[in-house]
């Protein structure tokens, strides 16, 4: 999907990595070690530009409470894993991140 990808290891060195450079996207698992994905939520859209990345929830959480929980603090889109590519894709253009193929509709 010709993104530039920067991977780090838990929430915290996420919200770091959003404060050198704020990304366009995020894809978030709510369960990561040292701050989880809805404590790294919060405080990302709290940071000046943090209300512009376009945030798409990935895990194994789908319980309504979760889902609801997320996409009140500000996700944009949650998907259950296991996912692939197809419904990445999906959500990206869901999202405005990606341009719908020619021919498709919304």
């Amino acid at each position: 999907m010709d993104f530039q990808i920067v991977e780090v290891e838990d929430g915290e060195q996420a919200l770091e990595a959003c404060k050198r450079s704020m990304p366009e996207a995020v894809l978030l698992d709510w369960n990561m070690p040292v701050m989880d994905g809805y404590e790294f939520l919060g405080h990302l859209r709290r940071l000046p530009g943090g209300d512009l990345p376009k945030v798409v929830f990935c895990t194994t959480e789908n319980g309504i409470d979760h889902i609801s929980r997320a996409l009140h603090a500000g996700a944009n889109e949650y998907i259950m894993k296991p996912f692939d590519k197809d419904i990445i894709a999906d959500k990206f253009q869901e999202v405005g991140l990606i341009p719908r193929p020619e021919g498709t509709s919304v």
